[in-house]
């Protein structure tokens, strides 16, 4: 049985620290073996200049690997982040971000994601992230 975004959007609201809920995603689509998120644009998660922080990207990208591992898994199992790299390719600003994260392998104990982050108005890729995860239930 596939997970439905409405199902997801549970987990987000129900297992994440209150930073992370007031990042302001919202579960877009997910798949058996993928999660779609946006992240929603806002002054408050820019930095000077006015581009997206780097670092509300890298926790949508992180909290994007989870929903996605969840869903694979048919629900939420207890799981924490061993390794994470992203990197930066271009500034967003005044655009949602969209962020699909796409497991690459899920074993009983470890699972693998490439996230890609793009600005929602151009489909330019903004960012991108690989995630190792323990999973721990």
């Amino acid at each position: 049985m596939t997970m439905t975004a409405a199902e997801a959007d549970k987990i987000l609201s129900a297992g994440f620290a209150p930073w992370v809920l007031d990042l302001g995603l919202s579960v877009e689509a997910v798949g058996e073996d993928r999660a779609l998120l946006r992240l929603p644009w806002s002054n408050r998660l820019s930095r000077e200049g006015g581009g997206l922080s780097g670092q509300a990207l890298m926790a949508a990208a992180d909290t994007a690997t989870v929903i996605a591992v969840s869903a694979a898994r048919g629900g939420f199992v207890p799981m924490t982040t061993v390794q994470q790299s992203t990197s930066f390719q271009r500034s967003v600003t005044g655009s949602d971000v969209l962020i699909e994260a796409v497991l690459t392998k899920l074993g009983r104990r470890m699972a693998f994601a490439d996230i890609t982050m793009s600005d929602e108005r151009s489909g330019a890729l903004v960012a991108r992230a690989s995630t190792v995860y323990a999973l721990l239930g």
